[in-house]
């Protein structure tokens, strides 16, 4: 039985896969929620991932070496990574950070923080699922990570060395043995990675819409309205939102990128980058695969969707507000017929979001350091889908007291 304090009331602030799975967690708990967002639920930077649910991606973005290869994403094939001249003066503190990251002391610690937000996200999906007559949503699959150039498939270099050491099932198959999983698939790749005990969530975007709705029907009321900032009051918050005020005993932050505009009103800087990603979705692509394909040169990677053939990836650090990149589309169709030179292409739809990346892949989660009542559940990089409803699990279990596997001062919000 929760306490009185337990069981006060909580606004979320963001209503995309990380504040959705945040409300069910609490809600499961007899916690009464609200969540706010100008948008419909899931519907922002959560609609256009490339549905991998992996337990295994538990290794950062910068590894020992990494500064070794920026010049090839910026400027090889696909171009994979861009940053835009106008956060120039934000990109370089933070990509220092980034690199000092990538050292080999830091690397085992971050992969096991990692761990406890990937590793029960089938588990934990499966549940939220259970009961909404949507439960296929969600599908078995390996994790291929395809290599042009065979030599570089190694089992043992350290990325998959630390999932093997930490549980993973990983084999490393020839050309021969790469078709028989995934037939489309470009001769090109001599080799490949298959990470095994995975899943695929077969639309991001509905996968959202079904879990809010859930959510709506265990009690949780979703307000439409824009947030200019939050401010504290005596009894708790007061969110200023478009035309009207609001009263919180408790606020959670879960606005993705656009959380450091509003904690920086309080006072608060953090350093977290807007890093655009895009993808390209073929409804009529005339193939399937099977599986979640990525190609490991060009940095993105391939899902069959119900609406299609989806080519997920990119880096672009660039103002929040800036419009898409053109010249993604055309990268992206090309690589598409790089990794399946079968597709066809008509009729394809072309994405752009914002993911809220901080320099060291873990996300900020767990309460604020001087400021009770506010929590915060945002910056999980490019691993949003996979550590949403881990994220949410751990942020309920601490408002409302319960025991944890994990110290949450991993993810504080001042750790930097």
């Amino acid at each position: 039985m929760l306490s009185p304090d337990h069981q006060k009331p909580v606004t979320i602030l963001g209503a995309g896969i990380i504040g959705i799975c945040t409300a069910l967690s609490l809600l499961e708990r007899g916690v009464p929620v609200t969540v706010i967002d100008q948008g419909e639920p899931g519907q922002e930077t959560s609609l256009g991932n490339a549905g991998v649910v992996s337990p295994w991606s538990i290794i950062p973005q910068s590894l020992p070496g990494t500064w070794k290869t920026i010049p090839k994403l910026l400027l090889g094939p696909g171009r994979p990574l861009s940053i835009d001249p106008r956060v120039m003066w934000k990109m370089l503190p933070w990509g220092i950070r980034f690199l000092l990251q990538g050292r080999l002391d830091k690397l085992q610690a971050t992969a096991e923080a990692m761990s406890h937000l990937c590793g029960p996200s089938i588990e934990l999906y499966q549940r939220h699922l259970k009961g909404t007559g949507h439960e296929t949503l969600l599908r078995d699959s390996m994790y291929i990570h395809a290599f042009r150039d065979g030599t570089r498939a190694n089992l043992d270099a350290i990325d998959y060395r630390i999932r093997a050491q930490m549980g993973a099932d990983l084999e490393l198959v020839g050309s021969d043995h790469l078709r028989s999983y995934e037939p489309e698939l470009s001769p090109e790749f001599a080799a490949a990675i298959l990470i095994k005990g995975q899943a695929r969530v077969l639309s991001p975007g509905r996968l959202s819409t079904i879990l809010a709705d859930k959510a709506r029907k265990m009690g949780a009321t979703f307000k439409r309205t824009s947030i200019r900032e939050i401010c504290k009051t005596e009894s708790g918050w007061r969110v200023e939102c478009d035309g009207e005020t609001l009263a919180a005993e408790r606020v959670i932050i879960c606005l993705g990128v656009w959380s450091r505009a509003i904690l920086e009103n309080l006072g608060l800087s953090v350093p977290l980058m807007a890093e655009r990603g895009y993808h390209v979705e073929f409804p009529e692509p005339g193939i399937e695969i099977n599986h979640s394909v990525m190609d490991v040169d060009a940095k993105v990677v391939a899902s069959s969707m119900e609406g299609g053939l989806r080519i997920a990836g990119q880096a672009e650090f660039a103002p929040i507000d800036a419009p898409p990149t053109k010249r993604r589309e055309k990268q992206l169709i090309d690589l598409a017929t790089a990794l399946f030179p079968g597709m066809e292409l008509q009729h394809n739809r072309f994405w752009m979001g914002r993911r809220p990346s901080f320099p060291d892949s873990l996300p900020a989660l767990g309460p604020v350091a001087g400021q009770p009542g506010l929590f915060v559940n945002f910056g999980h990089s490019h691993y949003g889908l996979m550590m949403a409803p881990s994220s949410g699990e751990k942020l309920a279990r601490a408002l409302c007291n319960e025991r944890q596997n994990i110290n949450l001062e991993t993810f504080a919000l001042d750790r930097f």
